[in-house]
């Protein structure tokens, strides 16, 4: 089976005004590989990554589909990678080995002449995306990794032609690992992996102008501020998004990009004093006074309020629990937990303090798993102005905090206030994700129709 005509058939739409405008979208691409994560093989798609009741391919046992079209739309890729999920069965694939598998698979039958066009004449092919080949090889860290990937594909594959040579396979782990891209739900939720060789072209920036959102497998690359650019001959230089999560200091997010990305960011975010030491600024002693302190001074630079012993020390307390407990809830967030830490914060952090903003976010998160909707609402409002202060207006964290906050206040029969809050949420997630979305056709404007409803009865 030879793939890249069916790649060529995902053509990109472009419009074609002259300048891009916040909202528009500049660019669509389907993906070139794309790999669901295992932890949802049960419950979606895993062709069309649809959350449904699923049914499993008879053969390898593995894999799961939402029903007979989209297992025939995923045969052809499916029907040579069916007997080495079946070798591994019942155990669980690594997502990164089933890239790579179906990455090998894709290469070896005519994938490596597919072209994701990023403007209407410019393209990219696997081979030309970047692999950071002597970066890799000299990094430990991911030298382990692969070679752990490389037993799982020998065993799966089992017939060493498949398998490429070590050199090979290494440049591929590299095109894999540093351009892959997190395939995002409505919630923002990362269910699959993927590549895309148009949109690799893409750079970051720790305050970017873009956002890539999903609709399905589809990866949409949304302007979220007025760039002044031709549209008919993108300068991609000039387009930026976040490879990374942005509600970090400047220190983990070059820690994170050099890591991962081997590259040291240089953005104004990263490089500016005052905006890393506000990320993890004190509150000032004076409650009236709503400076940003560095609490390494010893007076507030607003007010001239000094600092006490006290003050320093239940900062620095506070900080150090806070970056221990939040690293220990990684996956879940305790309320309890959640609770103690913004009743040690409140007193010495500011509340713009990406360490407060990061435990509120926790708090609200746990208060809607346990349906504490007063709480959540609570958390949820006092969470407000440090997600748009670290993600900026247009970014669809932004837009799903106010959709969550109209949703618990729907529930709650704050009517008015929904109806604000779901506004806002829309005019946010239109700009994010575009107006036919899913997210605000068939979610959020049901919602707010039936909330206007309500307000004449």
């Amino acid at each position: 089976m030879d793939f890249k005509d069916s790649y060529k058939t995902d053509v990109i739409k472009m419009k074609t005004n002259k300048t891009v405008k916040r909202g528009d979208r500049i660019l669509s691409e389907s993906p070139f590989v794309y790999a669901l994560r295992s932890q949802y093989r049960k419950e979606r798609c895993d062709n069309c990554l649809a959350s449904a009741k699923v049914m499993k391919c008879s053969n390898c046992n593995y894999v799961y589909y939402c029903n007979r079209a989209c297992q025939m739309e995923a045969w052809p890729l499916h029907r040579l990678e069916c007997t080495f999920l079946k070798r591994i069965f019942p155990r669980s694939v690594p997502d990164a080995a089933r890239m790579l598998c179906r990455i090998i698979i894709k290469l070896n039958n005519g994938g490596d002449m597919e072209k994701g066009y990023y403007t209407a004449t410019c393209f990219r092919k696997f081979r030309d995306l970047m692999s950071h080949y002597q970066e890799i090889k000299h990094d430990p860290r991911r030298l382990e990794h692969l070679e752990s990937l490389h037993a799982v594909l020998c065993e799966m594959m089992q017939d060493t032609a498949s398998v490429p040579n070590q050199s090979e396979l290494l440049t591929i782990y590299g095109r894999l690992i540093t351009n892959g891209f997190n395939i995002l739900d409505a919630e923002m939720n990362s269910i699959a992996t993927a590549i895309f060789l148009g949109v690799s072209v893409t750079d970051h920036s720790c305050k970017p102008n873009a956002v890539a959102t999903f609709e399905g497998t589809t990866l949409h690359i949304q302007a979220t501020e007025d760039i002044d650019i031709d549209r008919d001959c993108l300068d991609w230089s000039k387009i930026f998004i976040s490879y990374i999560e942005l509600l970090n200091t400047s220190e983990l997010r070059r820690k994170q990009l050099k890591e991962n990305y081997y590259f040291l960011c240089t953005c104004s975010k990263c490089i500016d004093p005052q905006e890393t030491m506000e990320m993890e600024a004190a509150c000032c002693p004076n409650r009236k006074c709503k400076a940003f302190v560095d609490i390494n001074l010893n007076n507030c630079t607003a007010c001239d309020a000094g600092i006490s012993p006290r003050h320093r020390k239940g900062f620095t307390e506070a900080m150090e629990l806070s970056k221990h407990q939040l690293n220990n809830m990684k996956d879940v967030a305790y309320l309890d937990v959640c609770k103690f830490l913004l009743n040690k914060q409140e007193e010495f952090l500011h509340p713009l303090n990406c360490w407060y903003v990061k435990t509120l976010d926790a708090a609200f998160e746990a208060a809607i798993d346990v349906g504490k909707w007063k709480e959540a609402l609570e958390y949820g409002k006092k969470l407000l102005p440090g997600f748009r202060r670290y993600y900026g207006d247009w970014n669809p964290l932004l837009g799903l905090l106010y959709l969550k906050l109209a949703k618990i206040q729907h529930h709650e029969s704050y009517i008015k206030e929904c109806i604000e809050n779901f506004q806002e949420a829309r005019k946010i997630l239109e700009v994010t994700h575009g107006k036919e979305h899913s997210l605000i056709q068939n979610q959020l404007k049901p919602l707010l129709v039936q909330a206007l409803a309500e307000t004449t009865d």
